[in-house]
């Protein structure tokens, strides 16, 4: 196969591999705590040997986060927190620290908060946040605070990605961590909201048929260019 070949076939697999994101993006739009990912093409170019032209391939290389905030929906839960601004909260799974922006927490059967898949939120010391069973009111200040009946019982802080760190995507709106997270400074956190999905569906639709229309126009290439070459072998065999 030569350059051509070859260019065309890359691009095609990242367009692929965007048309799937974005269909991810599309599928969450009503997910709270969503973050909308994108993807970044890169070109490598190798020199080859000889006189040979170089040979160039075009791939999707990299997901990339959106970090544009979304909306902040009132739900009236007491347990139901919101971050405006930057930051993350902090969960405990299996394979170690996550971070996440879905802050629909309830309390598990010993106190603990936990999110819809029953990890851990941790405070900011990275311990497990508790409400006592038999606790009356709950409240949680816009600094992270959150006090029973009054009372201050722990500190909810919020967290960025350490720089440099890609943050993998390990669920929906799930993400797992290479380094340590570093603690933000003035976190802001809404009780009783919760942040909806930052995904614009009339931009990803319009995306998504733009991505299909560059899709079909490579493959009618390679249908065209895999023609001339059968034709070609055609002719030198006779």
């Amino acid at each position: 196969m030569d350059n051509t070949g070859y260019v065309a076939l890359t691009r095609q697999s990242g367009l692929m591999r965007e048309m799937t994101v974005i269909a991810n993006n599309v599928a969450n739009l009503v997910t709270a705590g969503y973050r909308k990912e994108g993807v970044t093409f890169a070109e490598h170019v190798d020199r080859l040997e000889g006189d040979a032209p170089s040979l160039s391939m075009a791939a999707g290389v990299a997901r990339v986060l959106s970090p544009r905030q979304g909306a902040l929906e009132p739900t009236g839960g007491a347990f139901d927190l919101a971050i405006e601004g930057d930051g993350f909260f902090l969960l405990e799974t299996p394979e170690g620290e996550a971070l996440t922006r879905a802050g629909a927490f309830t309390p598990g059967p010993g106190g603990e908060l936990v999110n819809p898949d029953g990890l851990r939120l941790l405070d900011a010391g990275g311990a497990p946040v508790f409400v006592p069973p038999d606790a009356g009111s709950v409240s949680v200040a816009r600094d992270g605070t959150l006090s029973v009946d009054g009372v201050p019982q722990a500190q909810i802080g919020l967290w960025s990605p350490a720089p440099g760190d890609p943050m993998d995507r390990r669920a929906g709106t799930v993400f797992a961590l290479a380094e340590p997270p570093v603690p933000v400074e003035a976190p802001t956190i809404l009780q009783r909201h919760l942040e909806a999905s930052n995904v614009d569906s009339v931009a990803e639709i319009t995306r998504m048929i733009q991505v299909q229309r560059a899709y079909e126009l490579g493959q009618s290439f390679l249908d065209k260019e895999d023609a001339r070459v059968r034709a070609v072998l055609d002719t030198i065999g006779r």
